[in-house]
């Protein structure tokens, strides 16, 4: 019996496996944390793995759990959970499907600029002098060490104690963070950015579902610069940003 790894942990892996399970399929999804657990459906077709694997563990897992076929919904800049996937997908022999978020293309926005990476970002003076709201995950904020007696740099993060230590470990004093779960609508993003005067936000190419067309048009909306840093160039074997290619997918190769 075939078996597909589901890479989740995304809001879109979690429409991905309620989508297999409603066509029969019997897979496994594998996520970071434990609170990602709730995202998915109570099923006998699936099982859900916490943990982050090193690329030997992988290895054991597919082998483990007789994986034939990988569909790959993680982060859009999980670059080395990706990587690897690729990798164990041609070690094996099995195949794999990158399933992505559409992007939200940027069209006469003179407010959005976007950037090819955080180095651009960092090494530039986009943020000189600039009240800084940060809505890039906790990973990247230690990049922005260097710049917190050159600009005020506030953080939007998620609300987990990882994400709040790390934070706080960054440099980013208690009263210029805060902790939400998206969705963040329109009307509280734009209050907070009021709140804070904000001058200038900085997010990622997350996608409608990350909020990346709400941080948009509040930009506009208060008229402050909005910078987007542009998703990684990974070279994937196949790509959709569509259930349907999915379904036919793990049809052709069950």
């Amino acid at each position: 019996m075939t078996k597909t790894w589901l890479i989740g942990g995304t809001s879109e892996s979690a429409v991905i496996a309620t989508t297999l399970v409603a066509q029969g399929q019997r897979f496994v999804v594998t996520v970071t944390t434990e609170a990602a657990i709730a995202l998915y459906p109570d099923s006998d077709l699936m099982t859900v793995q916490v943990g982050a694997f090193s690329f030997s563990e992988m290895v054991d897992f597919m082998e483990r759990e007789g994986i034939d076929r990988i569909i790959d919904a993680s982060h859009p800049y999980a670059v080395e959970i990706s990587q690897s996937a690729i990798a164990l997908s041609q070690q094996f022999g099995v195949p794999y499907l990158r399933y992505e978020r559409p992007h939200e293309a940027t069209e006469n926005n003179s407010h959005v600029i976007e950037l090819d990476g955080f180095d651009a970002l960092i090494k530039g003076s986009y943020l000189q002098q600039q009240r800084v709201l940060l809505t890039v995950g906790y990973k990247a904020l230690p990049r922005f060490q260097c710049w917190h007696q050159q600009a005020v740099l506030f953080a939007r993060i998620l609300p987990t104690v990882s994400s709040l230590e790390q934070t706080l470990a960054a440099g980013f004093p208690q009263q210029q963070i805060i902790a939400l779960r998206p969705p963040v609508s329109y009307e509280l993003e734009k209050a907070l950015c009021q709140q804070w005067e904000i001058s200038l936000i900085v997010t990622k190419a997350s996608g409608k579902a990350g909020g990346e067309d709400t941080k948009k048009a509040v930009a506009e909306a208060l008229k402050i610069p909005l910078i987007v840093i542009r998703r990684p160039d990974i070279a994937y074997p196949q790509k959709t940003s569509t259930l349907e290619d999915v379904v036919k997918f793990c049809h052709q190769y069950g």
